[in-house]
């Protein structure tokens, strides 16, 4: 099995921040580092009257940025030249990674709700195994075939809300696309991430991508400012465009390093499956979104497709 396929965030590890410092347990900086995400999509569909999609995506990454460079700044001088040399990948990796995730998932957020969006989050880790299959020519057993094939029927039966008699007439939430959009971006940066540059400080390395993502975002951002759709400041909007950048933005990323470093990347990944339940939940709660059969359908098909894709074999390696 191919364990850097659910390593999301890993290529940052060991981050000894004096915040991390007072929480030991590695388990529940993975509980609250899923927490955050997921309070990540339930707040990008709460705000979305308030905040649009590229400002919100533009302004979240600038405030990481300005928590991330001081740590990071004091590594650039000597590391410059790797910086030079690796330009290629972290320009795209920062494109996918920070301009086009959060960016896409954000703009779906505006059409689909976010029950839809977390569930169709945790299709990530399938979507990056069959996207390995097909450009990076990984094998796959037939379990792991029936375990993408699952995972897939999962996804269609939330797009299709549970009537997948009407595919031939389906005519989707075009939120739930721009969503699985991102899906497949994040898929897409995390198969990239093993092409990043080697010897760069892992914060110095986020402030680059960060660097990419904002200049990407930037020229996006004034197009949607020119087109009338501005942010409507308030105690709510300020304070969801900060939980963005600080909790999700910064703090996701210094907790799951600091859990890998200590349980591993296999272990730590996991931790993502509560996604969709913590989601699930807080829509529940503050946005009233009650779940449907078909969510649970889906939500069910989805992780057995997750676990018959990832589960150890017996007598497997471990690469």
């Amino acid at each position: 099995m191919h364990n850097a396929s659910l390593c999301v965030y890993t290529w940052s590890v060991d981050l000894r921040s004096p915040i991390v410092a007072r929480l030991h347990h590695p388990y529940l900086l993975l509980v609250l580092t899923t927490l955050f995400w997921s309070g990540n999509m339930v707040l990008g569909r709460a705000i979305r009257d308030q905040v649009p999609p590229l400002s919100l995506a533009f302004w979240r990454w600038t405030i990481a940025l300005a928590l991330t460079l001081p740590l990071a700044l004091p590594h650039l001088r000597a590391q410059w030249p790797l910086l030079r040399r690796g330009w290629p990948a972290i320009v795209v990796l920062g494109l996918l990674g920070v301009g086009g995730y959060n960016t896409l998932a954000y703009i779906g957020l505006n059409h689909t709700p976010a029950t839809n969006a977390v569930l169709l989050n945790s299709f990530i880790p399938v979507a990056t195994i069959a996207l390995s299959w097909a450009f990076l020519d990984k094998r796959l057993r037939g379990i792991e075939w029936l375990g993408v094939l699952l995972s897939l029927l999962g996804v269609t039966t939330i797009v299709c809300r549970g009537d997948l008699h009407a595919l031939a007439s389906l005519s989707p939430n075009v939120g739930d696309l721009w969503m699985l959009g991102a899906v497949f971006t994040w898929a897409f940066y995390t198969i990239g991430l093993q092409w990043r540059p080697a010897g760069i400080d892992p914060m110095l390395l986020l402030a680059a991508f960060t660097v990419v993502g904002l200049l990407a975002l930037a020229p996006a951002y004034a197009w949607e400012i020119a087109q009338g759709k501005r942010i409507v400041v308030s105690a709510g909007s300020l304070a969801g465009i900060v939980y963005t950048g600080l909790f999700p933005g910064f703090l996701g990323y210094v907790f799951y390093n600091r859990a890998v470093a200590d349980v591993g990347a296999s272990k730590a990944s996991l931790f993502l499956h509560l996604m969709p339940v913590f989601g699930t939940l807080l829509s529940a709660i503050f946005l009233a979104e009650i779940p449907h059969g078909y969510h649970y359908a889906g939500m069910g098909l989805i992780f057995a497709g997750i676990y018959l894709t990832t589960a150890k074999r017996p007598g497997a390696k471990t690469p």
